[in-house]
């Protein structure tokens, strides 16, 4: 093979190999992961808060916030929860509890209200499940606060 024709062949392998590694634009990514696969996964770090993501209830006890999270991408929830509170003690936590159809409690998970800014729990995840949030104060200054199920 002459100098030539071997510098046009390594010409076209070199476009063709970086038109396959450049995504196009509008590409999609899928999320990492869906329904009961995103159980105590977390929804940033799986790509499921998006633009499709909805908050489905909001709970407010003294000010600690705790919005259910549903994720229409993932099939899955989370809690989200921050302090609207003048008195910053790290002192609330925020659930999401699933349910079945028959109304049986089959996991819960938490997170901790922070003083400033927001926090999220891990997912659980389902589309034929219910879920509900929860606020509760550590040493039970205030009752717990639940929102409907969802």
């Amino acid at each position: 093979m002459r100098t030539s024709t071997k510098v046009k062949a390594a010409a076209v392998a070199g476009a063709a190999m970086t038109a396959v590694l450049i995504p196009l634009g509008g590409t999609s990514y899928a999320a990492g992961c869906n329904s009961t696969g995103c159980d105590n996964k977390g929804p940033m770090a799986m790509d499921c808060s998006d633009q499709y993501t909805t908050t489905a209830r909001t709970v407010n006890n003294n000010n600690r916030i705790g919005e259910l999270r549903w994720s229409s991408t993932c099939d899955a929830a989370w809690v989200r929860v921050y302090n609207e509170s003048s008195n910053p003690v790290y002192n609330a936590y925020g659930y999401i509890e699933k349910y079945n159809s028959s109304g049986t409690l089959l996991r819960s998970l938490s997170v901790a209200v922070p003083s400033s800014g927001n926090d999220w729990s891990n997912m659980l995840g389902g589309a034929s499940y219910q879920y509900r949030i929860c606020i509760k104060f550590q040493g039970n200054e205030y009752p717990l606060k639940c929102s409907t199920k969802f």
